[in-house]
């Protein structure tokens, strides 16, 4: 995996099946010395040098596990934390400026917060529970404030609004999101029929359908087809067999089949099949 500037790291950076066996390995890397962080980060900042880069990367993975702890309340896989929180621990790496004065890992914070952030929202909910910059920060602050007291009363309500400086209705509207729960919007394959008729998709007005009319088509379909039974009952049998070989059955019969039935030509069947068809629809219109 690469962040650019030639920044890349093998094995280590993704967790694989076994994540014990990953936070065991990552554990064992040694803590680098702040003199040892020193010097491999100005080899990366003023020569490009990336196994020290590598090493940087390597030495604060241990950090990235820590802080993907913070986040097991979300119901997303760790794994998948840890690896995004990888990703903005390299992007920090490859920004990180030695002359500030500060170590990597402070620095790194913003970055890996960013990226385990942007992933919770992503796959948190199927509809994105906040958008905004200021929705996302009190998206994860009122996450926070949640664990320790639940269902917000209006006072608590008040009180959070105040610690975060926002309205007291967007809080209780960020509240409402976070406690809302997806749903799928056809009934699954398996429901039965009182739960599939709860399915969202159930709810939905067919403007392309009118009921009047429906009822009115499959009326006149069923009279028609009553109809159509009665004309042809009234023909003889061998024009009856002809209509409906031709059009009734499923494998219809060509002219020619029905010829050799009745030992007559093709044309014949035409002329009697056309007699039959003018007779039906003769009948059917008076």
């Amino acid at each position: 995996m690469s962040i650019g500037k030639n920044l890349q790291v093998i094995d280590p950076i993704t967790p694989g099946r076994d994540l014990t066996a990953y936070i065991a390995s990552v554990n064992s890397i040694a803590v680098l010395t702040p003199e040892h962080e020193l010097e491999l980060a100005k080899q990366y900042f003023y020569d490009n040098n990336v196994d020290a880069a590598r090493q940087l990367v390597l030495a604060h993975l241990r950090f990235v596990v820590h802080m993907a702890k913070t986040y097991s309340g979300y119901g997303l896989s760790q794994a998948d934390l840890i690896q995004e929180g990888n990703v903005g621990l390299m992007k920090a790496v490859k920004r990180f400026n030695p002359e500030v004065g500060v170590r990597l890992v402070s620095f790194a914070v913003h970055w890996i917060k960013a990226e385990m952030h942007e992933y919770i929202l992503r796959n948190w909910r199927i509809v994105k529970v906040a958008t905004t910059k200021a929705q996302r920060k009190l998206f994860f602050n009122l996450r926070s404030s949640k664990k320790k007291l639940g269902w917000l009363n209006n006072e608590e309500t008040h009180a959070v609004a105040q610690d975060l400086g926002v309205d007291p209705k967007v809080v209780r509207q960020m509240e409402g999101r976070m406690s809302a729960y997806d749903t799928s919007f056809d009934a699954e394959p398996d429901s039965d029929d009182d739960a599939a008729y709860r399915a969202p998709a159930y709810y939905l007005e067919d403007q392309s359908s009118d009921l009047a009319e429906n009822l009115e088509e499959a009326e006149w379909g069923e009279v028609t087809s009553s109809n159509l039974m009665l004309a042809l009952e009234g023909l003889d049998n061998r024009s009856q067999d002809i209509l409906r070989s031709r059009w009734l059955s499923d494998e219809k019969a060509t002219l020619h089949d029905l010829a050799n039935k009745y030992s007559i030509s093709a044309e014949r069947i035409r002329q009697l099949e056309k007699n039959a068809m003018n007779r039906i629809k003769a009948k059917m219109e008076a």
